[in-house]
C-alpha cells in the first residue's frame, strides 16, 4: 500500500519547542523545510541545524500571510506539508479580561489558522495531494477557568479543522487536529525526578505527528489525542 509523500513542509508559529522537533524529523526524511513566526531571530540555531528556511510573518495579517506562501513558493517551492503551531493566551478572571488581548489571543489562535490554511489548501487542491495539520491543546476541548480566551480559539481552531476535514478529505488533503492534553517538556520546563514521563517529549509528539501523515487514504485520522500516562483526562 503507497504511503503519501511529502516534499516541502511549512511550519508556523515556529519555535523552540514542537516545532522544532518537527523541523528536525521532517529534514531527516528529505523533507525542505520552511520555518515561518512573527520573531525569528532565536530560530537561526535550527535553521543552521536543519537547513531550513526562516521567514518572519504576523499569521492574523491577510497580506502577510499571503505573502509567506509566495515567498515560500519562490525561494523552495510549493508547500504540500502545512502545520500550524501559533497560538494566543489572555489569562485572568473573567470580568477583568481585556476585551482588545481576548480578540488578539482568538486571532492568533483561530483567525491566523485560518489564514494559513486557506492559502495552504488553494496550492494543494489543483494537485489533489497534501496535508495541512493543526495543533491543539487540552484547551480544544476543555475551558478552564480564568483561561477563557485561550478555550475560545483552541475551540475555533478544532472546529475550522473538521469541518476542514469533512470538505477537504475527498479531495486529497488530509487535514488532522492534533489535542495536547498536557505540559509539553523543554529546557526551561521539566517533570520532577519523582514523576518520569510525566510530560509529553515534543520528539515524541512529533513521531505521532509523522505517523498520521503516513496513513493510507483509506485509514485516515482526523483528530488524535496525545497526553502523559499519568494525565487525568
Amino acid at each position: 500500500m503507497e504511503h503519501p509523500k511529502y516534499k516541502i513542509a511549512l511550519i508556523v508559529g515556529a519555535g523552540e519547542g514542537l516545532s522544532a522537533s518537527l523541523a528536525r524529523l521532517l529534514s531527516a526524511q528529505g523533507i525542505r523545510v520552511a520555518l515561518a513566526a512573527r520573531k525569528i531571530e532565536k530560530l537561526g540555531a535550527l535553521c543552521s541545524e536543519t537547513g531550513a528556511k526562516a521567514y518572519a510573518c504576523n499569521a492574523t495579517d491577510p497580506e502577510e500571510v499571503e505573502r509567506l506562501f509566495g515567498l515560500v513558493e519562490r525561494e523552495i517551492g510549493t508547500p504540500d506539508l502545512v502545520v500550524y503551531n501559533a497560538s494566543g493566551r489572555s489569562r485572568g478572571p473573567f470580568v477583568e479580561l481585556v476585551p482588545a488581548e481576548v480578540a488578539q489571543a482568538i486571532a492568533v489562535s483561530a483567525y491566523g489558522g485560518f489564514l494559513v490554511a486557506q492559502q495552504a489548501a488553494k496550492r494543494m487542491l489543483p494537485n489533489k495531494h497534501g496535508a495541512i495539520l493543526f495543533t491543539g491543546a487540552s484547551a480544544s476541548v476543555k475551558g478552564y477557568a480564568q483561561s477563557a480566551p485561550f478555550a475560545m480559539g483552541k475551540f475555533a481552531l478544532r472546529g475550522l479543522a473538521q469541518s476542514m476535514a469533512r470538505e477537504l478529505s475527498p479531495q486529497g488533503i488530509h487535514v488532522a487536529h492534533f489535542v495536547i492534553d498536557g505540559g509539553i517538556r523543554s529546557a526551561a520546563r521539566t517533570e520532577a525526578a519523582d514523576k518520569p514521563d510525566s510530560m509529553l517529549d515534543p520528539d515524541a509528539i512529533a513521531e505521532s505527528y509523522w505517523n498520521v501523515l503516513q496513513q493510507p487514504r483509506s485509514a485516515w485520522s482526523w483528530e488524535l489525542e496525545l497526553r502523559p500516562w499519568v494525565e487525568k483526562f
